[in-house]
């Protein structure tokens, strides 16, 4: 199993480094999940003295023949934001070895089943949506990727292309509680449509389609389909 450790935007000292190898301990989690490929580790600082106590975020995605499971944590320094990552990844491979057990034994559980099982709502990754301002000359605005950031932000934008075969919505619940995120982008393999399930309040979740064709609905609420999440 290979280990990859990795800084975004500053240095990871080979310290860390070999603290990761000795902490992620591959038998471990091969244990857990004997597909496991690799593990990517991620390393990011927050400049900002107002967030010293969340200082330090570390980011563990592991690749295996399965889904791909991801857990992140942030904490004044990388080795308790790696500790508190490494809970959460092995809390959901855990989750994921119980389902493939269950699913031996009396068969493959409902997405209302799955929701049994859910844990808290995860946290949130460090992505935000953009935040509009009103345009003025004395703002100075800066170009990152197709978006126009006015002032000083903070504003972090990470563009992501993934490659995935249709899939049914139970499995698309379950991989979205295998990433830690409240939603989970996917093709729907009944409608073929590109579609998104997310967590609303305690266990329920809901799901929009988008139809390509942009053809109108009469279930479509004013605004669009980004409206329908504030629901």
């Amino acid at each position: 199993m290979d280990i990859v450790v990795k800084g975004r935007k500053t240095e990871v000292p080979d310290r860390f480094r070999k603290h990761v190898a000795e902490k992620l301990n591959p038998e471990r989690i091969q244990k857990l999940d004997a597909k496991v490929i690799s593990l990517d580790v991620e390393v990011s600082k927050e400049h900002n003295p107002r967030q010293a106590d969340r200082s330090d975020r570390v980011e563990i995605t592991l690749h295996s023949r399965g889904p791909v499971i991801r857990a992140e944590a942030a904490a004044a320094d990388p080795y308790a934001a790696l500790d508190l990552a490494q809970d959460k990844l092995e809390a959901r491979l855990r989750k994921q070895h119980d389902k493939r057990h269950t699913r031996r034994g009396s068969g493959r559980l409902s997405a209302a089943e799955v929701a049994d099982v859910v844990p808290d709502a995860a946290t949130l990754n460090g992505n935000g949506e953009p935040v509009t301002a009103e345009k003025t000359d004395a703002i100075p605005t800066t170009r990152i990727g197709s978006l126009e950031v006015q002032g000083e932000g903070p504003l972090v934008v990470r563009e992501k292309t993934h490659s995935a075969a249709p899939m049914s919505l139970d499995q698309a619940l379950y991989e979205m509680e295998l990433v830690g995120h409240d939603f989970y982008l996917f093709v729907d393999s009944e409608t073929k449509l590109p579609s998104v399930v997310y967590r609303r309040h305690a266990y329920d979740y809901g799901v929009i389609h988008v139809n390509p064709d942009g053809a109108s609905s009469s279930e479509q609420p004013p605004g669009g389909a980004g409206g329908a999440l504030g629901g």
